[in-house]
């Protein structure tokens, strides 16, 4: 798996460091169309060690419609500590080695922002 920063500015590290909560962790993927199901395979295999962790809520993953091979991921963490106590566990990281080799992660943590009368915060 390779990874991408989503923003120039703030990388996760960065992000990681932080102790905020309740965090979103939105990730776009990618991968070569014809490895699709292999992605697929491997990204349910983190997703159920990710599960096991303290401090996860829940996730979602979403693929491109008309043979898209993006996929998004939206994943719900008490805190970004949590999520980063996750990230470096040695079963996530050695699952990082099943993926496909075109496989290409844009992970960020997000919090939701209050806009009066559209968004609640």
């Amino acid at each position: 798996m390779k990874f991408h920063e989503m923003d120039c500015f703030v990388t996760l590290q960065d992000q990681m460091a932080s102790d905020a909560g309740p965090v979103v962790l939105i990730n776009k993927l990618y991968v070569d169309p014809g490895e699709a199901d292999a992605f697929l395979t491997a990204w349910a295999a983190d997703a159920a060690v990710m599960k096991r962790q303290p401090g996860f809520i829940t996730t979602q993953l979403h693929r491109g419609i008309e043979g898209s091979s993006t996929f998004l991921n939206y994943a719900v963490w008490e805190s970004a500590a949590a999520f980063r106590l996750a990230f470096q566990q040695p079963e996530f990281q050695a699952g990082l080695a099943q993926y496909p080799e075109t496989a290409v992660a844009e992970p960020h943590l997000f919090q939701r922002v209050a806009i009066p009368g559209i968004c609640l915060g």
